[in-house]
């Protein structure tokens, strides 16, 4: 069977749910929750508790349909270890290259968190497929329409840190080609029922601006 691949997911929603905090037993539930309303993008970061096991978990059950992997991930030890339990993305906090590396290396999707032009370049020369703009509290929109002068126009760029729904349209028209959404889609101990209140509120939201997306992510 072949595998979804990441602009697939973009296309039919482009958000990427960032599990932080979350336990193996509470995986499943959450992923599920997280599927039905159209995420179909989700990182576990690695200082979870047991953080292997979750992604394990979550890439066995929804890993034919959505694209499962790792957050905060810092080291290229832990990008081995992600893939063996079936992740296919690397979230990054940083653009270290030698992480970005070991993750193509292992055919994973790779998004390192970049802050400068410098960084942005030298994590897409080295095969970074996409970068994480990161904290996007201290990039506003007007930073990342800056990048998107310089950056080649297919350059993926995310914003990721403190989005809400009421900011998500300014770095839309500013270029960003979706979202990571943190505490304020996830929070370990958060009820099921809260999450997919909130998590249906940002897909609609997402909608609502994703009319282009297919000219986004042209493949």
């Amino acid at each position: 069977m072949r595998e979804v691949t990441l602009d697939e997911c973009l296309i039919s929603m482009p958000l990427i749910a960032v599990l932080r905090g979350i336990r193996p037993n509470e995986a499943f539930k959450v992923g599920e929750v997280l599927i039905e309303s159209g995420i179909r993008i989700i990182e576990v970061t690695t200082n979870s508790p047991e953080p292997l096991e979750s992604i394990r978990i979550l890439a066995a059950a929804f890993g034919d349909y959505s694209i499962i992997g790792a957050g905060t991930v810092l080291t290229p030890d832990m990008v081995l270890r992600v893939a063996a339990v079936g992740g296919r993305l690397i979230v990054m906090p940083h653009a270290d290259l030698a992480v970005i590396k070991a993750g193509k290396l292992e055919g994973c999707y790779v998004l390192p968190g970049i802050a400068t032009p410098t960084e942005a370049f030298a994590a897409l020369n080295v095969g970074a497929d996409g970068l994480k703009l990161f904290p996007a509290e201290l990039a506003s929109p007007k930073v990342l329409h800056a990048f998107r002068a310089v950056l080649p126009p297919e350059t993926l760029v995310f914003p990721v840190g403190g989005i809400t729904t009421d900011v998500m349209r300014k770095y839309w028209d500013a270029g960003a080609n979706g979202f990571g959404l943190g505490s304020n889609l996830y929070k370990s101990g958060k009820s099921l029922t809260k999450l997919k209140a909130d998590a249906d509120r940002y897909v609609s939201t997402m909608k609502l601006l994703n009319k282009n997306s297919i000219e986004r992510f042209p493949n």
